[in-house]
């Protein structure tokens, strides 16, 4: 394992590659965690190792405000994550061991992986949304986000969650987002995992981006959450699944 930084218009991005070999080219993921979330997630590790065992390698990279990456928390938007991802993209065209290109991301990485996608649609052998997070510009027109309610014309600065705060610019960006226009330039492989019982990104959104995408497969998991918190392995599986050409 590989542990350093990417740079991201002078923002560094904390990043970990696990490569499956040291010396000879292999396939590439990568991998990207979801709001408040980091690379050592249980469920972010597990994917990490289940593709290493199916002989891809790995690039695990926290965003702006995320992990042991630069920038705070609360000043983070969707636009300086699409930001950190083009810096990344490119970081990785410089690799030349890079046979084939995956991107992998879990909830607001999801959405990011679907948004990116569509950003760079020849350069992925496939996309791989985990409990994507793509209703989050919809509710942010909505004026709702994290059980928050406020007027979508007049954003408050400060949006308070528990111990936690984030800019109204988060929201003000979120709103310009159209997520449909992403996944309509994507015509790639899409492989969607989501739990059935998630009660933070209801799983009627992985169904209604499994309508949407060209060439799209969605794996459910039964009676799981989130993050995976009860049936792991059944995620886990899913990927192993996907990436040996299985049948599912």
């Amino acid at each position: 394992m590989k542990e350093f930084y990417i740079d991201s218009d002078g923002i560094r991005l904390h990043a970990k590659l696990d490569r499956v070999k040291e010396e000879g080219k292999s396939p590439l993921c990568i991998l990207i965690h979801g709001f408040t979330g980091h690379m050592e997630e249980d469920h972010i590790v597990a994917a990490q190792k289940a593709m290493n065992e199916c002989g891809v390698s790995v690039l695990r990279v926290e965003m702006y405000g995320h992990g042991s990456s630069e920038g705070e928390f609360k000043d983070h938007t969707l636009y300086k994550w699409v930001s950190n991802a083009i810096s990344v993209m490119n970081y990785v065209k410089s690799l030349d061991f890079v046979t084939d290109l995956y991107l992998c991301g879990h909830s607001q990485g999801g959405l990011l992986t679907m948004l990116v996608g569509g950003m760079f649609p020849d350069d992925f052998s496939a996309i791989i949304p985990i409990s994507p997070a793509w209703m989050i510009p919809e509710i942010a027109r909505n004026g709702t986000l994290l059980g928050l309610s406020f007027d979508p014309l007049h954003i408050p600065d400060v949006l308070v969650f528990g111990d936690k705060e984030l800019s109204g610019d988060y929201c003000r960006v979120a709103q310009t987002i159209h997520v449909e226009d992403e996944i309509e330039r994507y015509t790639g492989k899409v492989f969607i995992i989501h739990g059935d019982a998630d009660d933070t990104v209801p799983f009627s959104y992985a169904e209604k981006a499994l309508a949407l995408y060209k060439n799209a497969t969605l794996v459910p998991i039964h009676g799981d959450d989130h993050c995976f918190t009860r049936h792991l392995s059944e995620m886990v599986a899913a990927l192993k699944s996907f990436f040996r050409g299985e049948q599912l």
